[in-house]
C-alpha cells in the first residue's frame, strides 16, 4: 500500500501516529464530518473539544472502523489505511476506544476483567484449560498498579464506583496492548477526587502511549496541559493551548451561540 504524502513533513521525518486528511462523512444529507484534517504525533496527548454535533463521536467512529468515510484518508502508524479495515482488525493494530459509559463485565471480578483483556495464548488447549501464565499474572499486576485498583481485585466489577469502572476499562485497553487510546469524556459523572485521579492516570499513560481525549470539562482539559483541537460543524475550527483557543473569537462565538 502506498502511503500518502503528508503535507508539512520533512523528507525522512517519521510518519505521525494518526493522520486524517479531507475526511467527510454524511448521514442523510447532513455532513457530520466536513473535510476534517488532523495529525496526531506518536506519543502525543491531544484533547478534542467542541459543542454537541461538532463531529467528535463520528471522528472516533471513523478511526475505529465503525463508520466508513465518504471521502478522505485515514492512516495509522504510517501505512495502515483505516478506511479499508474492519473494527476487529483496527483494534488488533493497537487502537483502543473507551466510550463515555464504561463497558466492563459487571458480574466478573475486577481481576477476571483484566484477565480476559490481557493478550494471551488463544489456542484451543489454553482456552479450554483457562491457563494463566506467570507472564500474564505479572502483566495483570502491573495493570493494577497503573489503574490503582489493587485493593479491589477480587470484588465484582459491578460494585465499583463510576470512576473506578472507567479506570478498569482503561486498564482493559492497556491489557490489549493498545498504543493509541481514544477516550470519550473520561471524567463525565466523576467526583472531584476521581477527576483529579483520572488526570494523573492520563498524564502517566501519555509518557508511553498516544492519547486522544474528547472532553467537555474545561478545567480538566486545562489540567492535562495538552494541545487542544476545537471541532465545529465537522472540521477543525482552532488549535493551540487551552488559553489560545479560549481567547479565539470564533471559538467564543461558537460556544456562546449554543
Amino acid at each position: 500500500m502506498v502511503r500518502p504524502e503528508m503535507p508539512g513533513r520533512l523528507p525522512g521525518e517519521p510518519d505521525p501516529h494518526l493522520y486524517l486528511s479531507g475526511v467527510t462523512v454524511s448521514f442523510d444529507g447532513f455532513r457530520a464530518l466536513n473535510s476534517l484534517s488532523l495529525i496526531i504525533e506518536k506519543g502525543e496527548l491531544r484533547t478534542i473539544i467542541g459543542p454537541n454535533g461538532a463531529g467528535k463521536t463520528t471522528m472516533m467512529d471513523v478511526i475505529t472502523g465503525k463508520t466508513r468515510p465518504d471521502q478522505g484518508e485515514v492512516f495509522y502508524d504510517g501505512d495502515h489505511d483505516l478506511s479499508k479495515l474492519d473494527e476487529a482488525t483496527i483494534a488488533n493494530l493497537g487502537i483502543g476506544r473507551k466510550f463515555q459509559r464504561p463497558t466492563v463485565f459487571e458480574n466478573l471480578t475486577v481481576y477476571e476483567n483484566l484477565e480476559l483483556a490481557v493478550k494471551a495464548d488463544r489456542s484451543t488447549f489454553a482456552t479450554l484449560r483457562g491457563l494463566v501464565t506467570g507472564e500474564m499474572r505479572d502483566t495483570i499486576d502491573r495493570l493494577f498498579e497503573t489503574i490503582g485498583l489493587s485493593d479491589r481485585r477480587h470484588e465484582l466489577a459491578g460494585a465499583l464506583s463510576h470512576g473506578q469502572k472507567q479506570w478498569l476499562e482503561i486498564g482493559m485497553l492497556l491489557g490489549q496492548d493498545a498504543q493509541l487510546l481514544l477516550l470519550d469524556e473520561p471524567v463525565a459523572g466523576m467526583t472531584d477526587h476521581e477527576t483529579a485521579a483520572t488526570a494523573e492516570l492520563i498524564l502517566r499513560l501519555a509518557q508511553e502511549r498516544t492519547l486522544v481525549v474528547v472532553e467537555h470539562d474545561m478545567e480538566f482539559v486545562r489540567n492535562l496541559g495538552a494541545k487542544v483541537t476545537v471541532l465545529h460543524e465537522g472540521s477543525v475550527l482552532a488549535e493551540g493551548s487551552i488559553d489560545q483557543v479560549q481567547a479565539n473569537q470564533r471559538v467564543i462565538e461558537v460556544y456562546l451561540g449554543r
